[in-house]
């Protein structure tokens, strides 16, 4: 299959395993920031081709994983009410909230409907006129341009029916803030491809340089990614805190221009809860004044009730690369798929979720 086969191909794995090898000198800590990146790494079993000096250790890349607690109660509380239709992606359905999460309370009789793209959710606001239609919009930067698009669709057709209850994140203040940190490891960052399709490298030079830490855009297939740890390993070997580009068959320097205007028209920059992590400045994406009529969290009243967590979960822990799952004392006992204590063992780009698919069996007796 072209675009799959080529980037799977074993003999190339090898040449570039080998390369790394070759070129590794000294011990690094290098940190995918994509949960997609994760779930390739763990599921062909990269890490393991990599010498002992390579440590990969798993950023919040997840979408679903950072969504704070508040906003998952605020989406259940708003699935309850009578009239109310609630969307969301597939994988936000199962995250748990203090209490319960959407997919129980869709199991108790709320009108709770997954769909693919957030303009499902205004056609149907279209259709039925007499319910009110939430769409909880979640995601990088990967999801709000078509997030955006949903609420302009919504203004062109006047519906007053139809809202979105926000949640976006953006990535160079998250790298921003791992960086920051005073028992920060990270030396190297393999950017994660599909947000540099959109929002580009512009971003970066500048977090590489203050930080001196390289910083490589990065795919998801297995060359792709021993691609970019190869070259990390590279620019950190000669001392190099620059950006490249390893995934030039889809990242332009300057991104997608509609995406990023799309962007910027609907949204503005925030500051944004992160769930395990905290506040990161001007880390989220909320609808400008001008769209106001579209924002669930002012067009309802929403709760504010204190928000519960586990206290087995160390998932902020794992996102920030200072864990890693199986260093849980939960996770495969009281934290399974089936009953999550936290969202990275539930999401499909969950750091929990990759260890417990791929690798149970070794992670529980270590």
């Amino acid at each position: 299959m072209k675009f799959v086969d080529e980037y799977r191909d074993a003999g190339a794995v090898k040449k570039l395993a080998e390369a790394i090898h070759k070129s590794t000198h000294n011990p690094w800590t290098i940190m995918e920031i994509c949960g997609g990146q994760t779930h390739s790494i763990v599921k062909f079993g990269i890490d393991q081709l990599l010498p002992e000096q390579i440590r990969l250790v798993h950023g919040p890349g997840c979408p679903v994983c950072v969504t704070p607690v508040a906003l998952i109660d605020a989406a259940i509380h708003l699935a309850r009410q009578s009239g109310t239709s609630l969307f969301s992606f597939g994988d936000m359905l199962r995250v748990p909230g203090s209490d319960v999460d959407l997919l129980t309370v869709k199991a108790e009789g709320a009108d709770v409907r997954l769909v693919y793209s957030p303009l499902d959710a205004v056609a149907f606001a279209a259709q039925n006129p007499d319910r009110e239609v939430v769409f909880f919009a979640v995601g990088f930067e990967t999801t709000a341009p078509a997030n955006a698009m949903a609420a302009l669709q919504a203004k062109n057709l006047g519906l007053e029916n139809f809202s979105l209850l926000v949640s976006h994140v953006t990535v160079p203040p998250a790298i921003e803030a791992i960086l920051s940190s005073p028992d920060n490891e990270v030396q190297g960052f393999l950017a994660a491809g599909h947000v540099c399709t959109v929002m580009g490298t512009t971003e970066y030079p500048d977090l590489a340089s203050k930080f001196e830490v390289p910083i490589v855009v990065t795919g998801f297939e297995p060359v792709d990614i021993l691609k970019g740890i190869l070259r990390c390993v590279q620019l950190l070997e000669a001392g190099e805190y620059v950006v490249d580009n390893a995934y030039k068959r889809a990242v332009q320097e300057a991104g997608n221009a509609k995406a990023l205007q799309l962007m910027r028209e609907v949204f503005k920059p925030v500051d944004r809860d992160w769930r395990g992590i905290g506040t990161i400045p001007k880390s989220g994406l909320a609808l400008r004044e001008e769209m106001a009529q579209f924002d669930a969290a002012k067009r309802f009243i929403l709760p504010e009730n204190p928000v519960k967590e586990s206290p087995e979960c160390i998932s902020g822990l794992i996102m920030r690369g200072a864990k890693k799952p199986h260093e849980c004392p939960a996770f495969g006992k009281n934290c399974t798929p089936d009953r999550p204590l936290g969202a990275p063992m539930v999401s499909n780009e969950g750091a929990c979720a990759a260890y417990y698919r791929y690798r149970l069996r070794e992670s529980v007796s270590q």
